[in-house]
């Protein structure tokens, strides 16, 4: 594939993902598929550009004002190949032309706003610091309210791509014996700083064929996510309510620390995701201890209802904004492919009321997640939970870290909750809360109860 064309491609992609209605990973997929001439390494170049375009989106449209063009993906990327790239006038000239899947010679204008700009880094020293770190202008306040003076070094970590994390599955393999044979198959990974299951690999790598992957000795799962997992403390024999399973990554850490043995139930709305996990499952070998339950079938949303006091831990890792995930998904900072803030502060309330009857008062765990940075999605709601439920009080993150053997890593974060980000600990951004019941509620009315728990 010609350099032009990868050009060609990139624009197209750009232009289809600005107003696509499912996320910029699924439009590029299916943009590929579409044309199976692209071959593997002119695809991987043409989605590396196109990611790079979006991480650079309000830089980018800064410029544009500037310059005083018309947005447009052709003009985005034409300013990153100079600004971002930093090719000069007479290369970028060659990239565009009239070949069979060229974008067309550049004009006389765009010539014009190259030269002006050439020598010029990306971040100009004019631009609003929001602006340089790419942060939405509708999260600004609260993420300045909750950093401070972190702010704009908490958010330009959110930029650069995310790391490649591999949770190991250790029943079926150590670490060590993990990383020797990642080795044989040419790829280089170490254990994550924190997560005690964790791999961090030097760089991208294509798994699919590795020994690892088939033997299902790994999975692929940033060390954050894992935290979530490990907060939990699930142990051999508990009873496990994953609630928003999805596609089960969590679920699967799950069962691993419960050496797979127990009970663990995964629910999760989408039922097409939950029959994927199935998958997943048996190639893990823990199917024999995962119930997967759909909410979708009304027949469990009434078995929940019947589920007092009976498991040992329940985590909600629930539907949120995902301003955590930013680096994995640059398009989500200005698109919202879901509901929006507001609904979905609805919606994590109502699913932490509708569980939490399911917890052993005392000793059992309720575990709330998000893959968000917003106090509203994270300490705010546990604080307005707790104003509902006065039978429940937050475990700190000091007494809930699991003390586990052979595992010298420490809490991360400080205060009664777990916070991670790409600045201070190499993660995506990670919020989770313990719960524990302080008394049964088993006495109360249950007609009362009933109709609490209606969906």
């Amino acid at each position: 594939m010609l350099p032009s064309a990868r050009v060609t491609a990139t624009i197209e992609l750009l232009d289809r993902t600005a107003t696509s209605r499912i996320p910029m990973d699924s439009a590029t997929g299916d943009y590929m598929r579409q044309r199976r001439y692209i071959g593997s390494k002119d695809r991987a170049a043409i989605a590396e550009r196109l990611y790079a375009v979006a991480r650079a989106r309000a830089r980018l449209g800064w410029w544009i004002g500037y310059l005083g063009l018309e947005d447009t993906a052709r003009n985005r990327v034409i300013l990153w190949l100079a600004l971002g790239e930093g090719i000069v006038a007479a290369h970028i000239d060659r990239l565009f032309d009239d070949s069979q899947y060229g974008t067309g010679p550049l004009q006389e204008n765009e010539r014009a706003f190259i030269e002006k700009i050439a020598g010029q880094p990306l971040e100009h020293p004019d631009m609003p610091e929001g602006t340089r770190v790419e942060c939405p202008e509708e999260y600004e306040a609260p993420l300045r309210a909750y950093f401070g003076a972190d702010f704009a070094t908490e958010m330009a970590a959110l930029i650069p791509p995310a790391t490649l994390d591999l949770r190991v599955n250790t029943r079926s393999a150590d670490r060590e014996k993990v990383i020797g044979s990642l080795k044989q198959d040419g790829v280089s990974a170490a254990p994550t700083r924190l997560s005690p299951w964790g791999l961090r690999l030097a760089e991208k790598a294509f798994l699919s064929k590795t020994k690892a992957l088939i033997k299902g000795w790994i999975e692929i799962q940033d060390e954050g996510s894992q935290l979530i997992a490990y907060i939990c403390n699930a142990k051999a024999g508990q009873q496990v309510l994953d609630y928003c399973a999805g596609s089960g990554g969590k679920t699967l850490a799950l069962a691993a620390a419960m050496s797979n043995k127990g009970r663990l139930v995964a629910m999760d709305i989408e039922a097409p995701r939950l029959e994927k996990a199935r998958q997943r499952f048996r190639r893990s070998h823990v199917s024999d201890i995962i119930e997967v339950r759909p909410l979708s079938d009304e027949k469990n949303r009434k078995w929940l209802r019947r589920q007092k006091e009976t498991f040992d831990v329940t985590l909600v890792d629930v539907p949120c904004t995902g301003t955590g995930t930013w680096r994995r998904n640059p398009d989500m900072r200005w698109r919202t492919y879901g509901p929006g803030l507001d609904a979905l502060l609805v919606t994590q309330a109502e699913i932490l009321d509708r569980v939490a009857k399911t917890i052993k008062p005392h000793t059992g765990r309720l575990v709330y997640a998000t893959c968000s940075l917003l106090p509203a999605e994270n300490e705010e709601q546990i604080d307005a939970f707790l104003k509902r439920h006065p039978d429940f009080r937050v475990l700190p993150l000091a007494e809930a870290w699991p003390a586990q053997e052979n595992d010298t890593s420490a809490a991360p974060g400080e205060g009664p909750y777990m916070r991670l980000t790409p600045h201070r600990h190499g993660t995506d951004g990670f919020f989770a809360a313990v719960l524990v019941r302080t008394a049964s509620s088993l006495a109360m009315n249950d007609d009362q109860e009933e109709q609490d728990t209606e969906e």
